[in-house]
């Protein structure tokens, strides 16, 4: 992708760049970028919650479902009023069933679907389920929509917009996309890739970066001993004492961070062994700011 070589251009980093979810020719907006350790949390950056503001034109479609393809004209949507628009949006509110469009990245039989769009040819596309949180409608100015949109991964938003034009009954397509947040990544976070550049020639862009742990601060935390902090470093899997208490009242990963609050893994706790698992191991030597404070407490009460 053209921005993450800008990236790579401007820091001079080139092993273990990689960005956190792919974005649309046409949009604008948050693009994650991890460095060494953290490309191993793109998964996990990914997965998370996703916002969206949209401008879609009703009244057209669009090959690729947005302003870039070949537009044709349907029917006039002047008379739609904001009952009929809210009607139609909530069933693409939950979790439902989407067809991707044929202009995307998903593979059928080893070839990307843009490549035969491209190629002239359309397949079938099975529909996929995606989950859309919330959809808010910000302004109607009709031909013109504008939509705030809270989804999951893998959730195309060109075609909410498409489908919406069709259940409408006049068609619709992206004018403007702009990803606002991604998993913790804020628009108001962020550099631009200008900004990041002209950091690079001052030497100072490093001060952009947040530490590994920052990603993760969803997960609730903890503080280990040193002798567990040992063998978490190990890969091995502790068992419970101090804060590391057995039977978490919240399932799933724990930040694991050593007694002086330097970050060393993602842990879970295995019910079965009664022990907890290093599920990603990570070498640092600094303290996390985002550290549990000191306690002896059992889990449940050393959240971060």
């Amino acid at each position: 992708m053209a921005a993450l070589r800008r990236v790579k251009r401007a820091t001079g980093q080139r092993k273990k760049v990689g960005h956190a979810g792919t974005i649309d020719p046409l949009a604008e907006g948050v693009l994650p970028i991890c460095f060494g350790q953290a490309t191993r949390l793109m998964e996990d950056v990914v997965s998370g919650r996703k916002r969206y503001r949209m401008t879609m034109r009703l009244g057209a479609t669009s090959t690729t479902y947005d302003a870039e393809g070949d537009i044709t004209e349907s029917a006039h949507p002047l008379e739609l009023t904001r009952r009929e628009i809210e009607a139609a949006l909530v069933n693409f509110v939950g979790r439902i069933e989407q067809v991707p469009p044929m202009y995307s990245a998903i593979k059928v039989d080893g070839r990307r679907l843009y490549e035969l769009a491209r190629a002239g040819k359309e397949v079938a596309r099975a529909p996929r389920p995606v989950q859309v949180y919330e959809i808010h409608i910000d302004e109607i100015s009709l031909p013109y929509l504008r939509l705030t949109v809270d989804c999951g991964k893998g959730t195309y938003l060109r075609s909410i917009a498409h489908d919406l034009g069709q259940a409408l009954g006049c068609g619709g397509y992206v004018i403007e996309l702009c990803r606002l947040s991604c998993g913790r990544f804020k628009a108001e976070h962020g550099i631009t890739l200008e900004g990041l550049e002209d950091a690079a020639e001052g030497g100072d862009w490093r001060v952009h970066l947040q530490p590994v742990d920052w990603a993760l601060r969803d997960y609730p935390a903890l503080r280990v001993t040193s002798d567990q902090a040992t063998a978490i470093k190990h890969g091995q899997a502790i068992q419970p004492g101090g804060d590391a208490a057995a039977g978490p009242e919240t399932p799933g990963m724990w930040r694991a961070y050593d007694p002086d609050g330097v970050f060393l893994a993602l842990l879970q706790f295995q019910g079965e062994t009664g022990c907890w698992q290093p599920r990603r191991v990570f070498q640092s030597s600094d303290v996390s700011p985002y550290a549990p404070p000191p306690s002896n407490a059992p889990p449940r009460a050393a959240g971060a």
